[in-house]
C-alpha cells in the first residue's frame, strides 16, 4: 500500500516508516498537518496515518478539511488521547480507526491491513460546471448564466456525457453507444441532428460557444483559456 504518515515526533515517525517498509509498503512521511494536507490532496494515498496533535495544524481539523474536500482516503490516527470522548470525536471527524500510543508496531501492522482490505468509497458526482453552464443530475436541470435551459431527456443525456467528459474529443460512435446505446452505426445523422438542438440551446445569444467540432474527429465541449 502507499501509505502517508504524518508524525512530528521524529522518534516515533522513523518507527512506523521503517516498520511500514519491512512490511513492504510505500511509505512518505511529513513532520506537520499543513504540509499532510498538501500531500493527502495532491497524491493519491491508500492510508494515512495520522498523529492528532500536529504542529501548523492538528489532525482533527486536517481530517474534516480532506473529507470537506471529498477526499475518501483511509485515516488512522495516532494518539495519547484515550478518552472517549477524544475517540468519538476523531471518528466523527471522519478517521475509520483510532490507536492509542503506545501501542504495539504488531497491532498497527493489523489495523493497516484491516483498513487495506476495505473497499474504497467512490465519489458519485451529481453536477458539472463549464464556464457558466451549470448540469445537475439531481434536479434535472440546466442553467447557463443563471437561466434555465429546457432540454429534451436524450439532449440532457447528450449534454452530460460532453459535460462529463469536457476537454476532451469525443467520436461519433462514442455517443451512439453511450447516449442512444447503439452498437453499431445506423447511418442516421441522429447525432448531428440532436447535436445542432442542443447547440442551439446551450450556445445561441451566450458567449463564449463551448460546443465544438473537432473536423475529422468529433465533438468537444470546452471552456476558453
Amino acid at each position: 500500500m502507499r501509505i502517508l504518515v504524518i508524525e512530528d515526533d521524529r522518534e516515533t515517525a522513523t518507527y512506523l516508516v521503517d516498520g511500514l517498509k519491512e512490511e513492504g509498503h510505500n511509505v512518505t512521511c511529513v513532520h506537520n498537518g499543513r504540509d499532510g494536507l498538501f500531500l493527502a490532496v495532491s497524491e493519491e494515498f491508500e492510508l494515512a496515518i495520522i498523529d492528532r496533535m500536529l504542529p501548523e495544524m492538528d489532525g482533527l481539523t486536517l481530517v474534516k478539511a480532506l473529507r470537506a474536500a471529498r477526499n475518501e482516503t483511509p485515516v488512522l490516527f495516532l494518539t495519547t488521547m484515550a478518552g472517549v470522548d477524544d475517540r468519538v470525536n476523531g471518528l466523527n471527524a471522519g478517521a475509520d480507526d483510532y490507536l492509542v500510543k503506545p501501542f504495539a508496531f504488531g497491532e498497527l501492522a493489523a489495523r493497516v491491513a484491516a483498513l487495506g482490505r476495505r473497499p474504497r468509497k467512490t465519489v458519485v458526482e451529481t453536477s458539472f460546471k463549464i464556464a457558466d453552464l451549470e448540469l445537475n443530475l439531481l434536479t434535472r436541470t440546466v442553467r447557463r448564466g443563471g437561466n434555465e435551459i429546457m432540454l429534451q431527456p436524450r439532449e440532457f443525456r447528450l449534454l452530460e456525457y460532453l459535460m462529463r467528459h469536457a476537454g476532451h474529443v469525443v467520436t461519433r460512435t462514442m455517443l451512439l453507444e453511450n447516449v442512444w446505446d447503439y452498437h453499431f452505426d445506423p447511418r442516421t445523422n441522429i447525432v448531428e441532428s440532436h447535436l445542432s438542438r442542443l447547440r442551439t440551446k446551450v450556445d445561441k445569444g451566450f458567449t463564449p460557444e463551448l460546443i465544438h467540432t473537432v473536423r475529422g474527429a468529433g465533438y468537444c465541449l470546452r471552456a476558453p483559456g
